[in-house]
């Protein structure tokens, strides 16, 4: 024996206790089996071992081993079915100890502790049982929880309520509720639904219900729906079980002593004023106020008073309380004067009534008199009040009949009629609701009193008294009223007896019927329960439902009703399938076969029918034979139909055992009736069940059928089919449904649908067919739903969704061998009566039958959608989607007006997703309507529509679902109306029309001809001038679909209404087509646009450009007619557009597409919506025949397109930059996807661009850079040799196009990706940048620790790599290197060291000398690799440089430029300082800290030069001084951003120190360009605006520098200059300026930070413009705010202006500054605005008011009248009237003049003007104007024009009057309109003044700005060219009077001839801009003015001195005429 069977065998000699807790588990287990066998063995529940027992199972349920614990449950449940009910004082401890230890344990422990829990029940410990529940609900682990609540289902289900108390159950509940553990929850909705079961739905909803969530509520109503039938108890209790020893006893009950019984036994339904907590309302009442508002005078304020105990007493369950005094003040008030008042406190009464029940009992005698007397009042609302409260105090106990019969003499005796007629009522209703035990004991109170009332005067009193005699009989029957009727005469006693036979008859049979239905009903629940129902698990509850318990009581009345009668009783047989059918004639009446015989009479032989009646077959059959032939002898059938039809039901009739005589009468009855001209209802309903089973019998199967067909043709399917359903429903044999069925099957193929009614043959399929237990039945079925869905379509699916899923497959297999074919399938048999055809509804080919749903929309739904509450509003439409569930989505119109009206007021609803409801709902309303909806709609359409204005998408989108469902119900042409309506609403908005355009073209997509498309031609043709640019798309595409669909003929005769861009396109589309008149069908279908979308039915035209189906059908129909034949390519699309640009950029906005891309340095794939805005872009700008290749799924035909490309691509460079951007999404797509081919074709053809692109001077911008490189850079580890090698090479030249230092940080996203290969090609870029460009990396060294990194990964080949790439960069930078490799571990530092030995051992070898080297030389090597760039540009030209006006758009390529054109154009002269231009260097190409060195001997030579006292040093820095600023302007963003990395931030003080030094010598700051100014100003701002710099290394110093060196600019710098960048700045910036990464701000918030610096930058330099306006160039500054103005628009402007923009407000400031300091003198510095562009520069109107309005108010600085200001042409308008002639205003233009000369300050500036007039007007004698001046004034006058002569021929100007620099023609100026111009004198020319050449090489060099270029051309051609004359002041154009037309002409002529010069000097003016018409300078130049002088020359003798060009008052058009004689006029 082993240890353990030793141990074993001990320990059973132990005790009890020792044993169950010995620490070996084996002994414990052991234990417990013997402890559980031992209990079993006990049958004494008085035993005393059991006592013993009890206290150890606490223990022993708690072992920590689990085996063991099972056993111990096992132990514990055979000990509680051994014990009895006292064991239930141990039951607290162990149940505890159950809930702490077991529910968490193995499913069998949880299993075992649940059933231990139930007897512990059986035994009566329901307290401590729930008690455990409460903390086992409390648990923290879910998984204990859900068991807890399971065995409370369980006992629930099983013992009852009754044992069960559902109180404290409900009050676990709502915790549970809200459980975070989804289980508990459904848990708890089962226990629930088990507790509806049990006490009600309604007292659950009440108590519960409020405490929920809606979601929990909205389950639990869906659920509640299966909760049918009241619950039974399946378990008892202990001591109920030990008095009902034998359960069989039950099914022995008869008679009715037993059914009394098990009615008592019938559960009650539990009250659920039990299962609430009363609510005191005693002290609410006190502290509102009640007692001092019912003594108020005011009526109002009693009722508020009384209403507020109506309120607090409307609890459902009041705290019993003294409501004594309560009572006695309703008293009172009911009998107040104010009807209102007594009607609350009547309502209060019985709201306390219902609430208080019992208690209230003694209240209720004390008022129930003087609520009687009140009955006497004849108002409705009191009347019902007063009912109410009565009855509730019957009902809820507070009277009973016995203690009111008193109160009822006295009423009954009240002279009132109605008083007594009333109280009677009361009693009535209280004898109703009384139990008959009470009636039996206050029958004799009452009867004698009706039978008082018998005796009453008013009718009314007379038949209460009836009423309640009626009501005594009905409850204990007439034997108490036996003695009372004698007494009554005849008349009356009649009359009770018929009202108690009324009520009477049918009350005890249904209380008896009743009574049988429970205990049927019952005894089934319980065999329901035991059986089939096992649930265990409250949250299996939620899933299934529980078996009705009336399926039983259903199953044993089946055969009684169709009861088999005896032969010959063929009438009773046909009542068993009587239906209720209205008409009267349809049910047969009974007839014996003896009428039958009287009836027949000779109509056919007397031996025959007594033969019929023979009891041997064969003498039957030949007697059948026989009257077969009679029938069919007889002329006249229709009388005598009926009457045969009765004798053969009657003999043979359908008992008929032999086969051949059933043959034979069926087929007499179908000659009778497909004979009959009407064949009576009543014969089918008499021969129906006869021929119903002859159908399931095989001999007899086709004759009947036969004959069933034959009845269906008589009297229409529809009434046969009817009956049937009943027959085969109730009939036992199965073959009778089955057979029944396929009969039904061929009757439909016959018969059509249109008879029938589809709802009910539905419904018989779903309830009987398909739920018959035998297979052939449902296989019928099938076959019968296959067969209706031939006629009425899929639509049948909807009606059969709830059907099981096997049988749904099958279901759809049938479906598929019989398909819909609607109209097409036509009926084989017609139905003779037409009748037939006219009774029945609702089916037809419409289809399915639609359910009238007006019962439904209940005033209550119709009010509640209107409600304020927006739940209410929600539940609402719920409720109407609802009802639409409820039938089947098919509904009728009818009473839906209302419906749609209060649908349509949510339609404007304050909740936006009600509205998206509602529109849901009203699409789903009309799908189920169908085309019915457009009239009962009222309009709601157009509603609809509105919503489309809406800016949510998702609101959008829900519209067109709508529109989607409505266009299915109603079809397109119904709403073309509204649609037409609603696109000219300007509320809809742009993205509104968008949508509805889009939505347009997608359904007229759909379809080949629709005519009334038309109508939306107008709209759509409105839509394409719209402002927002995706109208417009959208507009075209629909305008492409309505072409296609209308026809040409229609289009053409339309063409009326479409004007603009819309008639352009209709034309374009029409007219190529009219070409090719017999294929105008095929083009039809496509659009030929350059950027419509064309969408054709087949394939998806948005996506991929037109569909290959539609490309076939094309190319096929049209080369026939070309004769040739075409390449295979070329399609006839292709064709059309070849005449179109290949790139389509005239509406491109670059700018706003980079605004839009993120900048990042990692790669995402492109999501669906970028791939959408790519494919619109590539649409909208690549021509039609190019996007289609593009966008193509075909690999080959991206190839062609990009050959195209490919091709074309020298001759489109400028193209291609403006639309690059998309170009490079579309190669991101292309390396996103597979295709090898396509991709190798995109590396081919990249290259080819990146080169092209470089020729173009273009670098790519940092948008585009952040389009491409991440992508470039992830997909360089492609998996292909062939296709790396390529990638790697373009990756290397992006980077030498682009720039190293911006390529650097993609390339270290590089090293971070998850692709080997992708990290090992950037390891080896790095080092190749290292190696090429390591100095422009400088500054971003850190990152090679990410290299370092590398060397730690497991792949050999990553760390050779970044091996060899931290090698490079050992070469180049030495031992330095270490610095930035971070930190390593010595594994990493060995491998990294070896590597650098190795390297210096390969330098050595090729003798490149030590590492580090290359870095020491850095400054000499950055100096050699530019010298050679400064040889080639030695010049004075430098290329393709961008004007002002693109500057800021391309900021990348000015960037470039300063890069790339730094070097001065000529080498600093030998006494230069020798390391100036190194310094320059190392500034421009150094990092961040090498360029402190540079800006150190930077900031050295300007000291020095400052100090040099003859100026040559100055002079020879001035020539670098925009270089210089150009460098540091760059630095500025470099140094800030490397110290914002955490650096110091010395080299941001060098830099703006290098500045201040700059900007402090005026002639250096002077020297500064414009373009330069305008980045650094830009650089300068932006980063006082950024919020990093303040907590930068020293911020606030650096903040207060830039602030400093910012006025210094603005002192110092060119005026003018500062004033065009500024005025230019106040446009919005583009957002890649912005140094910081994208903020919380929005960039409109930073522009708004930005343009308000500038405006006070303005602001500086316009306070001062008094004393500085003769040092700006007004030309330039008026164009700079001619542009400004014209960009923004007049619309825009008078909306900023109702906005208070501030920019806009500086701009008409400084305009207005200018206007007041010069008065009308300002329009002579109009040369650079085109003045005579249409319609008029804004500037002009503003010029214009601010001269009114500053005359007016007397503050122009110069005199000159204002006058009325024209323009443009006034000779057109005015001859010469005396008044405004020219003469006129020339002597008022004098007289200002001479009064400038009369002051002190602006006399020079007097005479050089007046000179200026005698030059022009040379016949005008000035001096007549002086007649009254003094002689000396005279004297001086003619002095100062002499001296001012010999000053402009020695090229001077007045030292008084500073000579600025003209401003260069920004714009591209049109050419003059001459029409309006009207010069006054014709010998202009005879005037000019000769030309002296004479250029200043020391100052004329071009530098590479546009703008500084310009100047210095203006300032040479103001030397040299000629002037012509005009007037001085453009205000002033008049006609003289003496001008002809013929001088006019001349002028023309003149102008005519200047143009032709200048064209011949430029070949192609209208394509080349300025800068490349002077490529060389001095040769240009000086032909060009060779050109002028010829054409001039001939007639003009040319004298000495030249008139300069750059005087302040010269004309407008005399400058305009200067820049036609150079050339340098082009048309704008």
């Amino acid at each position: 024996m082993s240890e353990e069977e030793k141990l074993l065998k001990e320990a059973k000699k132990l005790a009890w206790e020792d044993r169950l807790l010995h620490k070996n588990w084996k002994v414990r287990n052991e234990a417990n089996i013997d402890l559980a066998s031992l209990c079993n063995s006990i049958s004494d529940p008085k035993d005393s071992r059991l006592r013993e027992f009890a206290p150890l199972f606490r223990k022993t349920v708690v072992d920590s081993n689990a085996p063991v614990q099972e056993k111990a449950l096992d132990a514990l449940i055979a000990f509680l079915r051994a014990a009895d009910a006292d064991a239930g004082r141990y039951a607290k401890e162990v149940c505890d100890a159950i809930v702490a230890k077991c529910l968490t344990g193995r499913p069998k422990t949880v299993e075992k502790a649940q059933a231990a829990f139930m007897l512990w029940l059986e035994l009566e410990a329901v307290e401590v049982f729930l008690d455990a529940m409460e903390k086992a609900i409390k648990n923290k682990v879910a998984k204990a929880v859900v068991p807890a609540i399971d065995v409370m289902f369980q006992a629930l289900s099983e013992f009852g309520a009754k044992v069960v108390p559902p109180k404290r159950i409900l009050k676990m509940l709502p915790e549970l509720f809200d459980h975070q553990d989804q289980n508990v929850r459904a848990s708890s909705k089962g226990l629930t639904l088990e507790l509806c079961r049990w006490i009600g739905k309604d007292p659950v909803k009440s108590i519960l219900f409020e405490k929920m969530r809606d979601t929990m509520k909205k389950e639990l109503e869906a659920e509640l729906v299966n909760v049918t039938g009241t619950a039974k108890p399946s378990r008892k209790i202990r001591s109920e079980q030990d008095k009902e020893p034998e359960p069989e006893g039950v099914s022995e009950v008869v008679g009715s002593g037993p059914s009394e019984e098990v009615a008592a036994e019938a559960p009650q339904e539990i009250d659920e004023y039990d299962l609430i907590d009363p609510v005191d309302i005693l002290g609410p009442l006190e502290k509102s106020g009640f007692w001092d508002g019912v003594k108020a005078t005011k009526w109002s304020e009693r009722k508020e008073a009384v209403a507020e105990l109506t309120k607090l007493a409307s609890t459902r369950r009041i705290a019993p309380g003294d409501f004594s005094e309560i009572c006695r003040t309703l008293k009172k008030l009911i009998t107040d004067v104010n009807i209102a008042v007594a009607v609350e406190a009547i309502q209060a009464i019985g709201n306390l009534a219902r609430g208080l029940r019992t208690h209230f009992s003694g209240s209720s005698r004390f008022l129930l008199p003087v609520l009687l007397e009140k009955l006497k009042e004849k108002k409705p609302t009191l009347t019902e009040a007063l009912a109410q409260t009565l009855q509730a105090m019957h009902k809820a106990g507070c009277l009973n009949l016995a203690d009111i019969v008193e109160d009822v003499k006295t009423a009954v005796k009240n002279k009132v009629p109605l008083v007594r007629s009333l109280t009677l009522n009361w009693v009535t209703f209280c004898i109703e609701t009384s139990n008959k035990a009470v009636i039996l004991k206050v029958h004799k109170d009452y009867v004698p009193i009706c039978m008082e009332c018998l005796n009453d005067g008013t009718p009314d009193v007379r038949d209460s008294a009836f009423s309640v005699l009626a009501a005594v009989a009905k409850s204990v029957g007439m034997r108490p009223l036996e003695r009372s009727l004698e007494k009554l005469d005849d008349v009356r006693r009649k009359k009770l007896s018929e009202m108690i036979a009324g009520s009477g008859d049918g009350v005890p049979a249904v209380a008896s019927s009743g009574t049988v239905q429970t205990i049927r009903g019952s005894m089934s629940s319980v065999e329901t329960s035991e059986g089939s129902f096992v649930k265990k698990s409250a949250a299996s509850m939620l899933s299934g439902k529980r078996p009705a318990p009336a399926a039983a009581v259903n199953k044993k009345a089946a055969p009684t009703k169709s009861g088999v009668s005896k032969k010959g009783d063929g009438a009773g047989r046909a009542e068993s399938s009587r239906a209720p059918e209205p008409p009267e004639d349809v049910e047969p009446a009974e007839m014996s076969l003896e009428e039958i015989e009287t009836r027949l009479g000779s109509l056919i032989q007397a031996d025959t029918v007594s033969q019929l009646k023979s009891a041997v077959w064969k003498e039957r059959l030949e007697a059948i034979s026989s009257f077969k032939q009679q029938v069919e002898g007889l002329q006249n059938l229709d009388q005598s139909v009926e009457i045969m039809i009765r004798l053969l039901c009657a003999i043979p009739g359908w008992n008929e055992k032999n086969v051949q005589v059933q043959q034979q009468v069926i087929e007499v009855i179908t000659y009778l009736a497909s004979t009959a001209s009407k064949f009576p209802k009543k014969c089918v309903v008499l021969c129906l069940l006869g021929i119903s089973e002859r159908v399931a019998d095989i001999k007899t199967r086709a004759h009947a059928m036969k004959c069933l067909t034959t009845f269906s043709e008589a009297v229409g399917p529809g009434f046969v089919f009817d009956r049937l359903y009943k027959i085969m429903k109730e009939h036992k044999n199965p073959k009778v449904l089955s057979e029944g069925i396929i009969w039904m099957v061929s009757a439909i193929d016959d018969f059509g649908v249109s008879h029938l009614k589809l709802k009910d043959l539905i419904d018989f399929c779903k309830d009987t067919g398909l739920q018959s237990s035998v297979a052939a039945s449902r296989n019928a079925t099938i076959k019968l739903l296959g067969a209706l869905h031939k006629f009425v379509g899929p639509d049948i699916k909807g009606f059969l969704a709830d059907v099981k899923p096997a049988l749904l497959s099958a279901l759809d297999a049938e479906y598929d061998k019989n398909p819909f074919e609607g109209a097409s399938a036509a009926p084989k048999k017609t139905v003779k009566t037409s009748e037939s055809t006219s009774s029945v509804s609702g089916g037809g080919l419409d289809s399915l039958p639609r359910e009238d749903i007006s019962g439904k929309i209940t005033p209550t739904l119709i009010k509640s959608l209107e409600s304020p509450d927006w739940k209410l509003r929600l539940e609402s439409i719920e409720a109407v989607n609802k009802i639409l569930e409820e039938a089947n989505k098919r509904i009728q119109p009818t009473g839906t007006g209302e419906l749609f009206g209060a649908l349509r007021g949510r339609l404007y609803d304050s909740n936006k997703n009600l509205i998206m409801t509602a529109l849901t709902t009203i699409g789903g309303i009309a799908s189920a309507m169908g085309p019915a909806v457009e009239k009962s709609s009222k309009g709601v359409l157009s509603d609809i529509l509105k919503c489309l204005g809406d800016n949510k998408k998702h609101m959008r989108e829900c519209t067109l679902n709508t529109l989607d469902s409505w266009v299915a119900a109603v079809h397109l042409d119904k709403m073309v109306p509204y649609i037409t309506a609603a696109l000219i609403e300007t509320k809809l908005g742009a993205e509104g029309r968008k949508d509805l355009f889009d939505w347009l073209s997608k359904q007229l997509s759909g379809s080949s001809e629709f005519s009334d498309a038309i109508h939306l031609l107008k709209p759509a043709s409105s839509a394409m001038m719209d402002k927002s640019s995706d109208v417009r798309k959208a507009a075209e595409a629909c305008i492409s679909e309505i072409l296609r669909v209308c026809g040409q003929e229609m289009i053409e005769k339309n063409l009326k209404d479409i004007n603009g861009p819309a008639l352009a396109l209709v034309l374009e589309r029409v007219r190529p087509a009219g070409g090719f008149q017999e294929s105008f069908e095929s083009t039809k279908t496509i659009s030929t646009g350059p950027s419509s979308k064309t969408s054709t039915k087949v394939g998806k035209a948005a996506t991929n450009g037109i569909s290959k189906h539609a490309n076939r059908s094309i190319s096929a129909r049209v080369i026939p007619m070309k004769g040739s034949k075409p390449e295979p390519t070329m399609s006839f699309q292709d064709r059309a557009v070849q005449s179109q640009a290949l790139l389509n950029v005239k509406d491109s906005n670059k700018e706003d597409r980079e605004r839009m891309v993120v900048r990042r340095f990692k790669f995402e794939e492109p999501r669906m919506e970028q791939v959408q805005d790519l494919e619109s872009d590539l649409m909208k700008y690549f021509r039609e025949d190019l996007n289609r290749r593009l966008l193509s799924l075909d690999f080959k035909k991206q190839v062609d397109g990009l050959e195209m490309l490919q091709k074309a691509l020298p001759s489109i460079g400028k193209e291609i930059i403006e639309v690059l951007d998309i170009l490079l999404r579309w190669f991101v797509l292309q390396f996103c996807k597979s295709n090898t081919t396509c991709l190798l074709k995109v590396l081919e053809f990249l290259p080819e661009l990146f080169d092209r692109l470089r020729d173009e001077a273009y670098t790519l911008s940092e948008s585009e850079a952040a389009i491409f490189l991440p992508c470039l850079i992830e997909k360089l580890g492609h998996n292909i040799e062939k296709v790396r090698e390529k990638m790697r090479e373009l990756t290397k030249q992006i980077v030498q196009a682009y720039s190293a230092a911006k390529s650097f940080p993609y390339i270290l996203e590089g090293l971070r990706s998850k692709n080997n290969r992708t990290r090992i090609e950037c390891a080896d870029l790095v080092g190749f940048l290292i190696d090429h460009h390591g100095a422009e990396i400088s500054g971003q060294l850190k990152s090679l620790q990410i290299v370092a990194s590398l060397t730690a990964e497991r792949d050999g080949e990553t760390r050779k790599a970044a091996l060899n790439s931290l090698a490079t960069g050992y070469k180049i930078l030495g031992e330095d290197i270490w610095r930035y490799l971070g930190k390593l571990t010595d594994a990493q530092k060995s491998m990294i060291d070896d590597r650098f030995k190795w390297k210096v051992r390969e330098m050595e070898k090729r003798k490149e000398g030590r590492p580090g080297d290359a870095r020491a030389a850095l400054r000499r090597s950055v100096r050699e690799k530019w010298v050679s760039d400064i040889a080639e540009q030695s010049g004075e030209v430098s290329q393709s440089v961008s004007g002002p006006i693109i500057a800021r758009k391309n900021y990348g390529t000015q960037e470039l430029h300063m890069e790339g054109h730094m070097i001065p154009r000529a080498l600093p002269s030998a006494n230069g300082p020798a390391d100036w231009n190194e310094a320059l260097d190392i500034i421009s190409f150094g990092s961040p800290e090498q360029s402190v060195e540079g800006m150190k001997v930077v900031c050295h030579e300007l000291a020095q030069a400052t100090n040099d006292a003859e100026g040559s040093v100055m002079d020879e820095l001035v020539k670098d001084a925009d270089r210089l600023v150009s460098c540091l302007a760059n630095k500025v963003s470099r140094t800030f951003d490397f110290s914002l990395t955490g650096a110091s931030s010395r080299a941001c003080k060098y830099v703006l120190n290098t500045l201040m030094q700059t900007f402090q010598n005026k002639i250096l700051a002077h020297a500064v360009k414009e373009s330069t100014l305008d980045s650094l100003i830009t650089e300068l701002l932006l980063w006082l605006l950024d919020e990093r710099v303040p907590h930068m290394d020293d911020g606030s110093q650096l903040l207060k520098a830039l602030n400093v060196l910012m006025l210094k600019i603005l002192d110092n710098a060119d005026r003018t200059s500062s004033f065009a960048v500024l005025i230019n700045l106040l446009r919005p910036l583009d957002p890649t300026r912005w140094p910081s990464p994208a903020s919380a701000e929005t960039f409109s918030v930073r522009n708004q930070k930005f343009s308000d610096l500038v405006v006070k930058c303005l602001i500086k330099l316009t306070k001062v413009l008094q004393s500085t306006i003769y040092d700006v160039d007004l030309d330039r500054i008026l164009q700079s705010i001619h542009i400004y103005l014209q960009e923004l628009g007049m619309e825009e402007i008078r909306r900023r202006a109702g906005a208070d923009d501030k920019p806009l407000r500086m701009v008409k400031t400084v305009l207005h500054e200018l206007v007041k300091l010069r008065g009308a003198a300002i329009k002579g510095h109009l040369s650079m605005v085109p003045i005579d562009m249409k319609p008029q520069p804004i500037i002009l109107a503003y010029i214009d008011l601010n001269l009114e309005t500053l005359a007016a108010a007397r503050m122009l600085t110069s005199t000159a009248p204002v006058g009325q200001n024209h323009w443009g042409d006034s000779a057109a308008n005015n001859t010469s009237p005396a008044t405004h002639s020219a003469e006129a205003q020339l002597k008022q233009e004098l007289a200002a003049i001479f009064k400038k000369i009369g002051d002190k300050q602006t006399c020079t500036i007097g005479l050089y003007e007046l000179y200026r007039i005698t030059q022009l007007y040379p016949k005008v004698d000035i001096f007549s104007q002086l007649q009254n001046a003094s002689e000396a004034f005279r004297t001086y006058i003619r002095d100062g024009l002499a001296q001012m002569e010999k000053n402009t021929a020695a090229g001077r100007t007045p030292s008084s009057v500073p000579l600025s620099t003209p401003p260069p023609s920004a714009l591209n100026v049109s050419s003059p309109d001459l029409q309006p111009l009207s010069p006054v004198h014709t010998n202009s020319l005879n005037d000019a003044k000769p030309l002296h050449v004479k250029p200043e090489t020391t100052n004329f060099h071009l530098p590479p700005s546009y703008a500084g270029d310009n100047r210095a051309v203006s300032a040479f051609l103001s030397r040299g060219l000629v002037s012509e004359n005009s007037l001085g002041d453009q205000k002033n154009e008049k006609l003289i009077g003496g001008v002809t037309s013929g001088t006019l002409d001349a002028i023309r002529e003149r102008m005519k001839s200047m143009q032709l010069a200048a064209a011949t000097g430029n070949p192609d003016p209208g394509s080349r801009p300025l800068m490349s018409m002077n490529e060389n300078l001095n040769n240009g130049l000086s032909s060009q003015v060779l050109r002028v002088s010829d054409s001039t020359g001939m007639e003009n003798p040319l004298h000495s001195g030249v008139l300069p060009m750059d005087e302040k008052a010269l004309s407008g058009l005399q400058a305009r005429m200067e820049r036609l004689k150079s050339g340098s006029l082009e048309p704008l």
